[in-house]
Formats: C-alpha cells, structure tokens, sequence
C-alpha cells in the first residue's frame, strides 16, 4: 500500500501499518477487523458531491448511486468555522453510511448530535470518501457557508 503525505512524497507502508490502517477503517465502519492479509481493494471514487447545508436542513447527494455492493460512504466534516477561512485539516467522522447506499445521505441529526445545530453564516469543510474492505478510496473534498 503506498500513502502520499503532506509534501508530495510517497512512501509505502510496512506490514504492520498496513494492518492498522485497513483495520482502524473497518472498525470506524463497524465492521470486524482482519487478522489475516487481504487483496489490495481499489474503492470506487465518488464522480459528484453536492451538499445541502441550511440552519434546518444537512444533505449530501453523490454520484455514483447507489454505491456498489460492499461499498460505504464515509463522511468526515469538520466543526463550524469563520466563514474567511479557505482551508482546513480539522475533520471528525461523523457518519458512515449502511453498505450500498442509495443517496442523498442525511446528515443533520450526527452534525447536530456532533456540533450543535448549524449556525447561520460559518462555513463547514466536508470530506466524502469510499470505503470498501477496509480500503478508503480519494477524498471528495468541498466547503459551503450554512445558508
């Protein structure tokens, strides 16, 4: 498994790492974790991410839907921000949808559970990605101001 850091630079993982990072994901999606060594899964990219983000209302349609059999989306959000910030690093998990989801993904009850209802005005900085195996495939990455 190769990783791609900060600065561009790619580097592979050992055995060991590798085991914890497929691992750390299928538990963060509920799934039992491996102890034996699997296939290298190359998760499908999500083409499209448009989100619905109001003070009432917290949904996200993507394509490709629905996702392929085995296949989660997870969902990584960060808390509101100033609305002036163009850049963030600050993402929590906040759902992970059942396998083989249908969208649109309503995520306003986690968001409100996780945050706080939306406040008017503060931008918010998603993160979509598949995961399959306890492989995560490219981040989708998009920001919007709460409407």
């Amino acid at each position: 498994m190769q990783r791609v850091d900060a600065l561009g630079q790619a580097h592979t993982l050992n055995g060991f790492q590798a085991f914890l990072s497929v691992n750390n994901n299928k538990l963060a999606a509920g799934q039992v974790i491996i102890t034996d060594a699997t296939d290298v899964v190359t998760p499908p990219d999500l083409l499209t991410v448009v989100a619905t983000l109001t003070n009432a209302a917290f949904s996200v349609a993507y394509t490709a839907t629905p996702l392929a059999a085995g296949c989660q989306l997870m969902s990584y959000i960060s808390p509101p921000l100033s609305p002036g910030r163009s850049f963030n690093k600050n993402y929590r998990l906040l759902a992970v949808s059942a396998a083989a989801a249908a969208s649109p993904a309503n995520l306003l009850a986690a968001f409100t559970a996780a945050f706080g209802a939306p406040i008017t005005g503060m931008r918010v900085f998603m993160r979509f990605c598949v995961q399959q195996g306890g492989f995560v495939g490219q981040p989708y990455d998009i920001a919007q101001v709460i409407a």
